[in-house]
């Protein structure tokens, strides 16, 4: 279940929350949690008992770390966390790279084709990592074990954040997991926030969706590079407003439901370094890394070769946490190798030139790191960068069946509202708009985007999610 779907908008929500504001405030948890096993179980059916496995272990195992055994309690829950994620997500992976070795070595390998193929969990990465810091924190006592299941369940299960994030940690909701408030203003907050993802996903990420398969998979290659360029610009703003369409409508259902989550994105294509980007692009997962793996190694406390050695390992696991394919840990290492440039005295070379020039560096690292993000496998991923760089007019065919699909006035309509929404225009119009006499410009504005995304809907089945399959 998408939250861009009609049975969501239309059936699913409106429902959960009647129950929710219409039971008595101490069954709400227990509304919230029966309707996100639901909402989990309508598209993963058997594949819930894992996410209940993964609750139940780690709900046990801080207990077991507050009764005084820590180091018991911390262990299980690691292993179990990881053991589960490397089953589940990694298994494929370690079984296909077994069979290309052996046939390298001219081994037999075709018992390896018996071996059946286990299904990736939706949202089995962001879940366990979720349960994995609830109980690195009460190890070292930055929050209290939870001693209802129902509570702790109701935060790892939660329908709004569980399946592509935000990665929300226990310590930043504990008090509304107890008690919460729900606010009139709160509510039409989260609202309007819930319809500006919900535009976002819809109008823009959807659009480019089709754009960026057609040239980097439908097409069959042979394109021109003006057109691998447009390909990639395509594919950058599209997973760009897919994630962070898809983070917005979770914190505004969070919002309405008397949660604030944290902010997941901070307009990251305006950054100016690569560093800067990470500061701004998927901010629950760089922050997870940053306080559970980067610090943990050492940070930048034991010297400069040990910070470098921890800022590439971090973003090897970050390209692995990713997907279980190479063209992933290539992306991660690819961006490990610039910060660490950065860090070597890029970054003071880069603060002394013009900020445009910084601006087109940033953007132009980002995008050639997409290719690889983008591509099937490695082969792909090199023919595509190699399209990019070195000049080509490409099949005149092939030009001619994407240009078809393409290059039309919804293109570039929607290619000039992605430029300006990439930027913090929205802030600013919001803070402009606060006047009484404005606001009703503001709440058309709302409604029309509403209508918009809507018809959208009603018109297309094409509606994928990027970060459901990590």
């Amino acid at each position: 279940m998408v939250f861009s779907s009609a049975y969501f908008l239309l059936l699913f929500f409106p429902l959960t929350l009647l129950l929710y504001f219409i039971v008595p405030k101490k069954y709400r948890n227990l509304v919230l949690l029966a309707a996100s096993l639901y909402f989990y179980t309508y598209g993963e059916k058997f594949l819930v008992l894992i996410m209940i496995f993964s609750t139940l272990v780690d709900y046990k195992c801080g207990i077991l770390i507050e009764e005084g055994k820590r180091k018991l309690g911390l262990r299980i829950s690691i292993l179990t966390n990881l053991i589960t994620l490397g089953v589940f997500k990694y298994f494929n992976f370690a079984i296909d790279n077994l069979y290309a070795t052996l046939e390298i070595l001219q081994m037999d390998a075709e018992s390896l084709h018996n071996i059946p193929e286990i299904v990736l969990p939706l949202g089995i990465s962001f879940y366990v990592f979720q349960t994995m810091s609830y109980t690195i924190d009460v190890y070292r006592g930055n929050v209290k074990a939870d001693r209802s299941l129902l509570e702790f369940a109701t935060y790892v299960t939660m329908f709004p954040q569980l399946v592509a994030g935000p990665i929300v940690r226990y310590i930043d909701i504990q008090r509304e997991i107890a008690d919460r408030q729900v606010s009139i203003f709160g509510f039409a907050k989260g609202l309007e926030r819930f319809i500006i993802g919900l535009a976002k996903k819809m109008i823009i990420a959807n659009t480019f969706a089709r754009i960026a398969d057609i040239i980097f998979t439908e097409s069959g290659g042979g394109f021109s590079t003006y057109n691998a360029w447009v390909g990639l610009i395509a594919y950058s703003f599209q997973i760009y407003y897919d994630f962070s369409g898809y983070s917005d409508m979770a914190i505004g259902l969070g919002r309405m439901l008397g949660f604030n989550f944290l902010e997941n994105f901070n307009y990251p294509y305006i950054s100016r370094s690569i560093q800067e980007f990470w500061r701004r692009w998927h901010i629950s997962l760089s922050t997870w890394f940053r306080d559970y793996l980067y610090i943990p190694l050492g940070g930048n406390r034991k010297g400069k070769r040990r910070t470098y050695f921890n800022l590439f390992a971090v973003f090897l696991v970050t390209g692995l946490w990713h997907g279980a394919q190479w063209t992933f840990v290539i992306w991660g290492l690819y961006h490990g190798i610039f910060i660490i440039i950065e860090k070597l005295g890029f970054e003071k070379v880069l603060k002394k030139t013009w900020k445009p020039i910084q601006h087109i560096y940033a953007l132009l690292v980002v995008n050639v790191g997409w290719a690889l993000f983008r591509a099937d496998d490695i082969e792909s991923s090199v023919a595509y960068l190699k399209t990019l760089f070195m000049y080509t007019e490409g099949d005149a065919t092939v030009n001619d069946f994407i240009g078809y699909f393409n290059y039309n006035n919804e293109f570039i309509f929607t290619f000039i509202l992605a430029v300006i929404f990439s930027m913090p225009i929205y802030p600013y119009l919001e803070q402009k708009l606060k006047s009484p006499k404005l606001l009703p410009l503001r709440y058309t504005f709302i409604v029309l985007i509403l209508i918009w995304s809507i018809i959208y809907i009603a018109a297309d089945s094409y509606n994928p999610f990027i970060y459901f399959r990590f």
